[in-house]
């Protein structure tokens, strides 16, 4: 096969071209062809493909992303926003922290292990990037039925992939979820998040300026793994009555990304760079069409001088690889050698590939020929727009009006124990330690909370003890009811938990899972639920930073839940007073901060009772949550409070099932008058914290609440080795304890 030139292409306008099977429509190919003045060749029609792809381009998604640039909530800590490889926010001391969440779903389904092993190393590259050193990873992670065989096949290569990755990195995973719905079989959600930290002077942003400065791709060999990878594959519904476009799932090499990181971090420390970007999505196309277009000046690339693992591969392949643990850095000429001793000192192959020009176009050749020739701005940035039409679901009013509230509840003592064990011991309530002892939760040694804490904490500074919070909460049940208020929840829960910590949060990042966006219904619900997102961090004051849109997650015709993630980053400047969840001494006092009513759609009582979602989610009051986030941080830092927890799925009775197993101890609880003790034990109101507070500090805590107007119930004392429910039942912590751990062991066995 002849190499498909500029020249040919220009001779040879009709020569036919694969851009359906690349996942192109007509009219992006017909747009194409308009902004060269000629049909493109085929590695500027791969490059394009890439690049347009729902993944990398948010063509349905952009017109509704736009929300976060629009409602900006007054924020002196932000440093980098929405546009980078990841957000930057200013911690104090001089320190900046960067984060971020993106997907892996797709590739995790097809290869579990190396899907969720290269999400790892794709988010870590992306904080690496920055200019920072990544400390810490999370990992949001949603399956199938518990209970159906694929799960067991699906849940235990991604966790394996992202425990082998993350700790061969040294990397801590201090926080995520593991969530078990029907909704996601087939499709499974692999979220994963990674934090950074550096000085302020230390920020790098993605950029190719300065004719002459060299282009240098540097790390891993090009193979054909991933060729098109998660840019294609995450643009394309799973349906197994047609053929489907499944390529090469990315093969991560944990050690090859260390060496690159060591590698990295000693550039920047001699300050070698101008401009820098990871290879992740779209791989070279993405690095050098994004690194030309943000830059002030046009790029040259000789493609045939980037190393390879397969000399077979085409220039076309060689452009769409995501094989991993590659980045591609400008570097001024004089600054070329010693970047080159740094690559060598640590192993890592480094090579020029072009350089910098003062033109205005991205050229790319091969053996002297000249195979692409575009303005590089249309394949980064330009692509498609679409205003994909959206309409609130025909069944959205009948889901809501079947109100779970109506549901049969408990009618004796009896029943209610037996419910709360049920409940505690379902796959979502159970204790996850079967999944997070396979991470290395402590390495680096600043890990300060880590999973099953409210939030994850690290210390950033060891002298000051300067930290930083984080944790990734969604409800897609929540979601599903209502996505707006379900988007809003997801906020708070994450608000709620790190400042259940003690830290103030100061910002989010997101990972926006849905449906097919050529739904009218699923479009719906990501327009509402973005719309809620944006809503909220305005009145939270928590801009967003960055983050990642996942669409097509559905199995031919139907969608998961919407699924909107997010994760709040917060601020502590002591870790030594962070809270946490354990009740971890006899005599302490347990309040309920909040009210609490009958609120059961999308409960996790009414899905492990029942098997039921109908009616409408808790009700958000972000006023009421910025208030208790208040009330959580200054009860940390004055010392009035030993512990607490955030209340969510499961309500009152799972809070206190953790947080007493966690210390060890038991609880007497009394059932508040105004409440009866299922709706105090199983309602799932929002806004609601449980509290241990020390004797010495009851009325200090009571009169800070009460000034500031936020309901303090005490509903109980820290005692013996049993939860026991005043007049209704006792549950001793053994039994307890049982339940709570046996479930994900007995399911995966």
């Amino acid at each position: 096969m002849s190499l498909d030139t500029v020249k040919n292409a220009s001779e040879n306008p009709d020569a036919a071209q694969p851009w359906k099977e690349l996942g192109l429509k007509e009219d992006e190919y017909a747009r194409i062809r308009e902004i060269l003045g000629r049909r493109p060749t085929g590695a500027e029609l791969a490059m394009y493909s890439v690049m347009w792809s729902e993944h990398c381009s948010y063509k349905s998604s952009k017109v509704h992303l736009k929300q976060f640039g629009e409602k900006v909530p007054q924020n002196d800590a932000m440093l980098v926003g929405i546009g980078e490889n990841a957000g930057v926010v200013d911690v104090g001391q001089g320190y900046a922290v960067t984060f971020k969440v993106e997907s892996h779903n797709h590739p995790s389904y097809i290869e579990p292990y190396q899907g969720a092993a290269t999400g790892i190393g794709g988010i870590v590259r992306d904080i690496l990037a920055m200019g920072a050193r990544p400390v810490a990873v999370v990992d949001p992670l949603r399956f199938g039925a518990a209970d159906h065989p694929d799960t067991k096949r699906v849940l235990p290569g991604v966790v394996a992939g992202i425990g082998g990755y993350g700790n061969c990195l040294g990397l801590a995973n201090i926080g995520g979820e593991v969530v078990f719905d029907a909704c996601y079989q087939g499709n499974p959600l692999v979220n994963a998040g990674c934090i950074g930290v550096m000085k302020h002077e230390d920020i790098h942003l993605a950029k190719a300026s300065g004719p002459g400065n060299k282009v240098i791709l540097y790390g891993a060999r090009t193979g054909g793994d991933g060729i098109g990878g998660v840019s294609v594959l995450a643009s394309e519904t799973f349906d197994d009555t047609k053929p489907t476009k499944r390529p090469a799932v990315q093969v991560g090499d944990p050690f090859q990304e260390k060496l690159l990181i060591e590698c990295t971090l000693e550039i920047f420390k001699e300050k070698l760079v101008a401009g820098i970007q990871d290879l992740g999505g779209a791989g070279l196309s993405c690095a050098t069409s994004e690194l030309a277009s943000a830059g002030s000046g046009g790029m040259r690339v000789e493609l045939d001088t980037v190393p390879l693992r397969d000399a077979t591969l085409s220039p076309e392949e060689i452009l769409m690889s995501e094989s991993q643990e590659r980045m591609c850095a400008i570097v001024e000429p004089q600054y070329v050698d010693r970047f080159m001793e740094i690559c060598e000192k640590w192993d890592v192959i480094a090579t020029v590939i072009g350089e910098v020009t003062d033109g205005e176009r991205l050229e790319i050749f091969w053996h002297g020929e000249q195979i692409v020739d575009v303005p590089p701005g249309t394949v980064a940035h330009e692509g498609p727009v679409y205003n994909r039409p959206y309409a609130r679901p025909s069944w959205q009013d009948a889901l809501q009006a079947d109100d779970a509230g109506k549901l049969p509840r408990p009618q004796t003592s009896e029943e209610l124990r037996a419910q709360v064990l049920a409940l505690v011991s379902s796959p979502n309530q159970a204790s996850k330690s079967w999944v997070t002892d396979q991470y290395d939760r402590f390495v680096q040694g600043n890990t300060v909370l880590a999973q099953p804490e409210d939030a994850g904490m690290v210390r950033i500074d060891e002298e000051t003890n300067l930290g930083v919070a984080m944790s990734t909460d969604g409800n897609g049940r929540f979601a599903k009811l209502d996505p707006y208020a379900g988007a809003q929840l997801a906020l708070a829960e994450s608000y709620r938990n790190v400042a259940a910590t003690g830290a103030k949060p100061l910002a989010i990042s997101n990972c926006l899972n849905f449906g097919s966006p050529e739904d009218p219904d699923v479009m719906w619900q990501f327009a509402e639920a973005t719309r809620g997102l944006a809503d909220g961090c305005l009145e939270l004051g928590t801009p967003v930073t960055g983050g990642n849109v996942s669409l097509y997650n559905q199995t031919g015709e139907t969608a998961i839940h919407p699924t909107p993630v997010v994760a709040v980053l917060g601020v502590i400047d002591d870790v030594n007073r962070r809270t946490p969840m354990a009740f971890s001494e006899a005599g302490q006092l347990l309040y309920l901060l909040g009210d609490t009513t009958e609120e059961f759609g999308g409960s996790a009582w009414s899905q492990v009772v029942h098997d039921h979602l109908g009616g409408l989610p808790p009700k958000v009051d972000l006023g009421r949550e910025k208030l208790l986030g208040e009330i959580l941080i200054s009860a940390s830092r004055d010392g009035m409070v030993d512990a607490a927890h955030d209340l969510s799925d499961g309500g009152v009775i799972q809070a206190l099932t953790e947080s007493c197993l966690r210390g060890g101890n038991g609880a007497r609880i009394v059932v508040p008058e105004e409440l009866d003790a299922f709706t105090f034990l199983f309602s799932e109101s929002a806004g609601r914290a449980i509290v241990a507070v020390p004797r010495s500090e009851e009325l200090r805590f009571t009169d800070m609440c009460g000034a500031r107007g936020l309901p303090a119930t005490r509903i109980g004392v820290v005692d013996g080795d049993e939860i026991e429910i005043q007049g209704e039942f006792t549950l001793p912590l053994a039994e307890l304890r049982a339940a709570h751990e046996a479930t994900i062991p007995a399911l995966l066995a």
